[in-house]
């Protein structure tokens, strides 16, 4: 099966049934469909190859999501980047892809006159709003519709063709395109919405970036089982997402832990989330009190719990009936998948011991586009020829197969001879009241080697450095309690939510 099969499908079973809500629009699947055919003509018109890259640059938009398909009919990779990314790094990706057709807001015009004479491979430019622009040639989105064809393209790709690149931070250097095949993709979209139970009645809210793995598979899972997809430009105003929640009947939530962190501040009392079926975090594990907390504030709402990666798009989720057992595991592997944990020797180990998370599966991707050294390193064959991901996460995993983070391993902190994990002091201080946020970090010490410091956002102004030590004394072992207790108005994230902690080093 092919990624936008998922549409095709869709379309043919269900063409009037609402697909999209976005931008004060509502596009049935047949609606969609058609506008993804024509742009699909248009690209293939503009000489589009199997297996050229089309990149976006767009914020969460009906263009987008139509975009996104449209492509993949054209026989294309999709290449999506974030909106927000700023000129050398979006130059950087686009000759890394060495991308065909950039796809763009007109407001953007600017932006592509300085990307044009540094990225000789763009021979298209998609404009999918007026803007002012007088130094290049342009499509301009409405034109393709006017102009192209609805009939559907034939078929050029097979499952094993590449679908997508999607392209991680690079908060440690400079980013990576992780290739996902068609296989990969439809492997990982079944086996998620088989664990979340989705039907063709669930209405699931979008709030992050189609440009983060996480907020496309939920486009992408959607029109697979048939369901809506309400597409917002963010969560940067929490009572207009609530109450779109309301307006439109919400059954699915998925969101991340920043994310939440508003939630639980918010009094909810004048919505009606009575709608609500399911809620998902990943991205980073949600700390044991946060769940407790959640579980308060929705309780007739099923909380699934979950661990991925761009690498391996899902590894693990918390059957939400152990939730009350197990409130600090990201649970078993995925439906269809398997994952252990390996010492630096390669053998696998026991339970409770702490090491490397490898995942096996089909939807463990491609590699790194154009990287063998880094595809290297994370990417590994078996005895069988089976591609394996080294994730670089430190796990541990209990006598009944549920795993528990415990560290990215370049995270560790080595403090007076001891290990210290970041999200076991990090899950200590969230359980202080008047903690919203906290990230620990290592620091260099003279006598310990690194110290401990702890970044935390309060909501409680009079709480004090020697309260936060005391609280840490009395529920983490002596080695791991912070030296430095540093408050902070907010902390740094990345444009998906997570916090960086690259940037409070």
């Amino acid at each position: 099966m092919l990624v936008h099969e998922f549409l095709e499908r869709s379309a043919d079973r269900l063409p009037d049934k609402i697909a999209l809500v976005s931008d004060g629009q509502r596009l049935s699947y047949a609606q969609v469909e058609a506008q993804a055919n024509r742009l699909a003509n248009a690209l293939r018109a503009e000489g589009v190859q199997r297996g050229d890259r089309v990149a976006f640059f767009l914020p969460n938009s009906l263009e987008l999501a139509i975009g996104i398909f449209a492509a993949l009919k054209a026989g294309a990779v999709f290449v999506p980047i974030n909106h927000t990314t700023k000129l050398d790094k979006c130059a950087y990706i686009l000759n890394n892809c060495q991308a065909r057709v950039l796809i763009t807001l007109g407001r953007q015009a600017r932006l592509v006159e300085q990307l044009l004479p540094i990225v000789l491979s763009l021979k298209t430019v998609i404009l999918t709003s007026p803007g002012e622009v007088n130094s290049f040639n342009y499509l301009g989105y409405d034109a393709i519709q006017a102009d192209y064809s609805e009939q559907r393209p034939s078929k050029v790709n097979i499952d094993l063709d590449l679908a997508c690149l999607i392209y991680t931070s690079g908060s440690t250097g400079d980013p990576k395109g992780v290739m996902s095949d068609h296989s990969n993709v439809v492997f990982a979209a079944n086996s998620i919405t088989e664990y979340l139970g989705n039907v063709e009645s669930d209405i699931v809210l979008g709030v992050l970036p189609l440009s983060f793995d996480y907020g496309l598979y939920q486009l992408l899972m959607v029109f697979k089982f048939g369901g809506t997809l309400v597409l917002e430009k963010g969560f940067t105003f929490p009572a207009a997402i609530l109450k779109r929640i309301t307006e439109e009947k919400v059954t699915g939530f998925p969101a991340v832990p920043t994310i939440f962190t508003v939630l639980l501040q918010l009094d909810l009392s004048p919505y009606d989330l009575s709608s609500l079926r399911y809620i998902t975090n990943t991205a980073a594990a949600l700390p044991p009190s946060h769940i407790a907390e959640l579980r308060a504030k929705f309780p007739t709402v099923t909380l699934f719990s979950m661990y991925g990666l761009t690498e391996t798009k899902r590894t693990l989720y918390l059957p939400p009936d152990q939730l009350e057992h197990r409130p600090g595991s990201v649970g078993l592997p995925i439906p269809g998948t398997e994952a252990w944990v390996e010492d630096e020797s390669g053998n696998r180990l026991p339970p409770g011991a702490v090491g490397e998370l490898v995942v096996r599966g089909r939807h463990v991707m491609r590699g790194y586009w154009q990287d063998p050294v880094r595809t290297a390193l994370r990417f590994r064959l078996n005895t069988i020829g089976d591609r394996l991901c080294y994730t670089g996460d430190l796990f541990r995993m209990d006598e009944d197969g549920y795993f528990y983070f415990v560290a990215r391993q370049d995270d560790m902190i080595k403090s007076r001879g001891e290990k210290v994990a970041p999200k076991e002091v990090e899950n200590a201080l969230y359980g202080l009241n008047g903690v919203k946020e906290a990230a620990v970090i290592g620091v260099a010490d003279p006598v310990f080697g690194q110290a401990v410091k702890a970044f935390v956002v309060t909501d409680h102004p009079d709480l004090t450095e020697s309260e936060v030590l005391l609280y840490c004394r009395t529920h983490l072992e002596d080695f791991m309690v912070p030296k430095y207790v540093e408050f902070c108005s907010e902390l740094p994230k990345t444009s998906t939510g997570k916090i960086k902690k690259t940037d409070l080093k």
